[in-house]
C-alpha cells in the first residue's frame, strides 16, 4: 500500500494535491499522513480531505498528526508545502524593504522577502530531512515551498534524500500562451528550461510554424493582450523569449520594472501583474478565505472542487507507482543539463518519471542574455544558503548585496542597514546568525 506523508496540511495546496492523488488511475486507496503544527488548521484539512475521499468514492485512509515523527515511517512520498512563520513576517519583508525603496509584489521567492523567507524556512526543513533520512530513506521528496530554488540547493547540499522541486509556473505560463496565440493546447510545442520562475520558452511552434513573431506582433498591435502580461511582454520585445511565472513575480527577479515608482506605474499592474505589497496586503486574508471555504465544506454548504489540476505530484505518484512513463518540469541538480548555468545548483528542466524516478532531460545552453538573468539570482540562492548552512550573517546581508533589484535601488550601506533591520524585526522566527 502506498504510503504519502504530506507536511503543511493546512496550506492551500492540500486540497488540490490529495483530490489529484485519489484520482490516479489504479491507486483507489493507500494512507494519507496530513501533517500541521496548527491542530486547528490541521482538523480542518483532515475532515475536509476525508469528504472529497468519499465523494470519490476512494478508500483512502487519511490520518492526521502534529508530530510529523509519529507518522513519517516507511513513507513512500513526502510532499512538502510548510510555511514557516509567514503570516508573521510578511509585514516586515515588505514595509522594511519599502523604506528603502524596494518595493516588492511577492517577495516570497527572492530579493529581501525571498532571502529572509529562507532563513526561516531553510533550517526547519532540514531538520525535516533529517527526520526522513532515518525514517524513510527511500521515500521520494515532492517539495512546493518556496524560496523554491534555495529550499532544493539546501536539499542537495545537506540531504540524501530523492528529491524534486515543483511549481506550475511551466504548465500555466504554456496554458497562457497558446491562449494568446488562439492555437489548441495539445497542438503547441515548445522548450523551456531555466531556473524556478525564471524558465524560458526558446521554442515555441505550431504545426511547424515559429510562433515567436507572430506573439510578438499580436502583442504590439493588440493592447488588451499587452495587458494580460506586460512585464513579460517586455522582456519578450527586448530579449526574444517569454518567460514563466506572473508578471508581477518577474518584475522582482530583473532591475528594470521596479526600481522607480514612476517605472512600477508603467510597466506593473494591479494584483498579479505586480501590484505594490500584492501578497503583504492578502495573504492573511487568502488563509483566513481558506479556512472558512473549509468549514462551509464540512458542513455541507458548499461542493469541494474535484476537478484535477495541473500540478505534477499526482503524476510523479503515478510514474513511479506504476510504470506509466510522465513528462514534468522539475527543479534539479544542474549536473551538466543547462551549460552555460553554473553546475551542480538548482536548474528547472523537462523530466522523465517512471518506476527509477524522476530523471531530468539535458537542455544544453540557453540563449546567453537570458542565461545571464538566470545566473544573477543563482547567485543570490548560492550566497543565502552558504549563509544559512554556515550560521553567517555577514554572508546573508551580501545575499541581499547580490539582489539583482536590490542593488539596482540601494547602496550597500542601505543595503547592509535594511538586512539590519529586517533581521532585527524578524529575529524571533530564525537561528540566531553569527
Amino acid at each position: 500500500m502506498v504510503k504519502i506523508t504530506y507536511l503543511g496540511a493546512g496550506s492551500a495546496f492540500a486540497p488540490v494535491l490529495s483530490k489529484d492523488i485519489f484520482q490516479i488511475p489504479g491507486l483507489e486507496k493507500g494512507e494519507l499522513c496530513l501533517v500541521d503544527i496548527d491542530p486547528e488548521r490541521l482538523d480542518l484539512s483532515q475532515r475536509a480531505t476525508k469528504i472529497v475521499n468519499e465523494k470519490l468514492k476512494t478508500k483512502w485512509k487519511i490520518t492526521a498528526s502534529t508530530d510529523r515523527e509519529e507518522v513519517m515511517s516507511d513513507s513512500d512520498f513526502i510532499i512538502n508545502t510548510i510555511e514557516v512563520s509567514g503570516v508573521q513576517t510578511v509585514k516586515y519583508d515588505y514595509e522594511i524593504p519599502l523604506k528603502y525603496g524596494v518595493d516588492q509584489c511577492i517577495g516570497d521567492t527572492v530579493g529581501p522577502g525571498g532571502i529572509m523567507k529562507a532563513l526561516r524556512t531553510i533550517p526547519p526543513w532540514l531538520e525535516i530531512l533529517k527526520d526522513a533520512e532515518k525514517l524513510c530513506p527511500k521515500a521520494y521528496v515532492l517539495n512546493y515551498t518556496n524560496p523554491m530554488s534555495m529550499m532544493m540547493l539546501a536539499t542537495f547540499r545537506a540531504s540524501k534524500m530523492k528529491a524534486v522541486g515543483l511549481c506550475h509556473s511551466v504548465q500555466g505560463t504554456s496554458m497562457d500562451l497558446a491562449r494568446y496565440l488562439e492555437v489548441p493546447y495539445e497542438e503547441l510545442e515548445w522548450k523551456c528550461a531555466g531556473i524556478n520562475h525564471m524558465a524560458w520558452f526558446t521554442e515555441l511552434v505550431h504545426k511547424g510554424r515559429d510562433m515567436y513573431p507572430i506573439l510578438k506582433k499580436k502583442a504590439k498591435d493588440n493592447k488588451a493582450l499587452y495587458e494580460m502580461d506586460p512585464v513579460k511582454f517586455e522582456l519578450l520585445f527586448h530579449l526574444g523569449y517569454f518567460v514563466t511565472e506572473s508578471s508581477g513575480h518577474m518584475s522582482e527577479y530583473v532591475p528594470y520594472f521596479r526600481k522607480r515608482p514612476e517605472l512600477i506605474d508603467k510597466y506593473c499592474r494591479e494584483g498579479y501583474l505586480g501590484g505594490r505589497g500584492f501578497y503583504a496586503k492578502n495573504w492573511p486574508k487568502w488563509r483566513q478565505d481558506l479556512d472558512e471555504k473549509r468549514k462551509r465544506i464540512i458542513a455541507g454548504q458548499e461542493e469541494p472542487d474535484l476537478r484535477r489540476s495541473v500540478e505534477y505530484a499526482a503524476e510523479i505518484i503515478e510514474g513511479i507507482v506504476f510504470n506509466r512513463l510522465k513528462v514534468i518540469y522539475g527543479n534539479v541538480l544542474n549536473t551538466g543539463l543547462i551549460t552555460n548555468l553554473p553546475q551542480n545548483e538548482v536548474v528547472e528542466v523537462a523530466c522523465l518519471v517512471d518506476r527509477n524516478g524522476v530523471r531530468p532531460t539535458y537542455f544544453g545552453e540557453l540563449p546567453p542574455q537570458v542565461a545571464a538573468l538566470c545566473r544573477s539570482n543563482m547567485a543570490v540562492y548560492d550566497m543565502t544558503v552558504r549563509a544559512i548552512m554556515n550560521n553567517s550573517y555577514e554572508m546573508a546581508e551580501q545575499a541581499l548585496m547580490l539582489d539583482p533589484l536590490t542593488a539596482a535601488v540601494c547602496s550597500l550601506e542601505e543595503i547592509r542597514n535594511m538586512f539590519a533591520e529586517l533581521y532585527k524585526a524578524e529575529k524571533d522566527y530564525i537561528p540566531k546568525l553569527e
